[in-house]
């Protein structure tokens, strides 16, 4: 038995307390590996709650698709985002087109993160989807595909940057959903 309900939230704060600096989330990537201490991806998570909510307008449970390989944004995304309230929806990338439009539209989602290399993915389904406002580019690249579809385009630095270190995740009820798939 516990005293306090089990949230992501705190999953992210006692890592990023007790493993801040002991610990790491690494990303192989083509060009090579990045590290992250467990301290980096807490800050980087509150950074990224505080430009959802600041920016996006993510105050309640809307939802959040990603549609990113394993990587550390991803993860941030994944602590991030139900930890503030909203539910992330990982996006299965391996969905033909339609079926992939299909769920985002069902899942209703607000915002989809994206990872650079996917955007051909996301650019031929994205004039299908008619609630996400938001799409939100991680690492460099060329956004000209996502452009014209009505949905904002941010890039994730851009979008962190000069955000606060930290956030006052709330006291959510421990039943409320963080996460869906289909």
């Amino acid at each position: 038995m516990q005293d306090v309900p089990l949230l992501v939230s705190r999953i992210l704060e006692h890592g990023s307390t007790i493993h801040g600096d002991r610990s790491e989330v690494v990303t192989w990537t083509g060009d090579g590996v990045r590290r992250l201490s467990y301290a980096e991806v807490g800050r980087l998570a509150a950074r990224l709650a505080h430009a959802l909510r600041d920016e996006l307008g993510i105050t309640g449970d809307q939802r959040i698709a990603t549609l990113c390989w394993n990587n550390n944004e991803h993860l941030i995304s994944y602590l991030a985002v139900p930890s503030m309230g909203a539910v992330l929806h990982p996006l299965n990338l391996r969905l033909p087109p339609a079926q992939l439009a299909y769920v985002t539209n069902h899942a209703e989602n607000h915002a989809v993160i994206v990872d650079n290399t996917l955007i051909p993915l996301l650019a031929a389904v994205l004039p299908h989807l008619t609630t996400v406002r938001h799409v939100v580019v991680v690492g460099p690249a060329d956004t000209t595909p996502l452009e014209g579809s009505g949905k904002a385009v941010h890039r994730w630095d851009d979008l962190l940057d000069g955000r606060p270190d930290s956030y006052d995740w709330p006291e959510l009820d421990e039943r409320d959903a963080a996460s869906l798939c289909y």
